[in-house]
């Protein structure tokens, strides 16, 4: 970590170290320990980037990644559902947001007293599956956000739909009961403890005092590539992996990606990401090799860390991340071709 003072590194240390004895548990539960977000909070972490003068940490991009790595390499669930946050954090820094909501909602983002997810499904390309018409006092919306994690943690969903004009709206929604809303539970391989859910939507109506921004569509997805904070989940999976494997090449790969990942502009971004995630998933077939049988049990840490390693490889993976993928799967395979 680039510029953590000694007692910020301390706190992010003793709650990695939490975190680590923690992961068993975790990766059996239905939902993340509350106590692991609170103490994240209490750390501080809930406002990582967020100024100093706001409450925050201050933290810059760099430094944020590293943490979210840290955390990640001890427990990918309860690091998956905090930096969903991040948005909802954003936004509220954004000078351009409405000024009731900042006055509203900054201190308490910052604070990590009211968290956030995320249903961004109005930038994915292609036809709209979550829509927003506008209605009197508000807006409408109408389709499927497929991944929303933390329902049942949070407190709001950061929610981006498509309008008519191909612009987007983004919406603070409250996380609970609403006329026309439907949750359906999803079981994921690994992180199940995210809480991740598909949110239905029939006509819920959402008040416009809660619309946080109107944008052009194409602006809002150049705006949401925040493609390399998502690499350091693999980085933390790999991290853990060469950890327990002892010293090893892994290290010095491990290390290349991170610089790879760091250093990529938008073009070698999906390159970047997707070699990070197959080191986690080569990492995590060394450690299992390395522990064995006992890597063949359900629970074991070789077993889990090779399914969070195979999480990774489709969670956010768009088109370039899928596409450099299957590449290096097909050399794998198929060299000649």
């Amino acid at each position: 970590m680039l510029d953590l003072s000694d007692d910020l590194r301390g706190r992010v240390a003793r709650l990695s170290s939490q975190f680590w004895v923690d992961a068993e548990a975790v990766d059996s539960a239905s939902t993340v320990p509350p106590q692991h977000l609170s103490a994240m909070a209490d750390s501080g972490l809930y406002g990582i980037f967020a100024p100093a003068a706001d409450g925050g940490l201050g933290l810059g991009y760099a430094d944020t990644c590293a943490v979210v790595e840290d955390l990640a390499s001890s427990c990918l669930a309860s690091t998956f559902v905090w930096v969903q946050h991040f948005r909802f954090l954003g936004a509220m820094l954004d000078p351009g947001t409405p000024a009731a909501l900042r006055e509203a909602f900054t201190t308490p983002a910052v604070r990590g007293e009211v968290k956030a997810g995320v249903a961004l499904t109005g930038l994915l390309p292609g036809p709209a599956r979550l829509t927003a018409k506008a209605a009197p006092g508000g807006w409408s919306l109408e389709g499927e956000a497929p991944w929303v994690s933390g329902w049942g943690i949070v407190d709001l969903v950061f929610v981006v739909a498509r309008v008519p004009d191909e612009s987007v709206v983004s919406i603070l929604l409250d996380a609970t009961a609403h006329s026309g809303l439907s949750v359906t539970p999803l079981r994921l391989s690994a992180a199940n403890a995210s809480a991740t859910v598909k949110l239905s939507f029939r006509d819920v109506f959402v008040a416009s005092d809660r619309v946080v921004a109107v944008q052009p569509y194409e602006a809002a997805r150049r705006q949401s590539e925040h493609l390399r904070l998502n690499g350091s989940f693999a980085l933390g999976v790999a991290k853990r992996c060469c950890m327990l494997l002892g010293p090893s090449p892994l290290d010095e790969e491990l290390a290349s990606r991170r610089d790879a990942l760091d250093a990529a502009d938008d073009e070698a971004m999906p390159l970047a990401r997707a070699a990070a995630c197959e080191l986690a998933v080569r990492a995590g077939h060394a450690l299992a090799v390395q522990r064995g049988a006992r890597a063949a049990m359900a629970g074991d840490v070789a077993e889990r860390l090779s399914r969070e390693a195979a999480f990774l490889l489709v969670f956010g993976s768009r088109a370039g991340i899928k596409e450099a993928l299957l590449r290096g799967f097909h050399a794998l395979v198929a060299p000649d071709l």
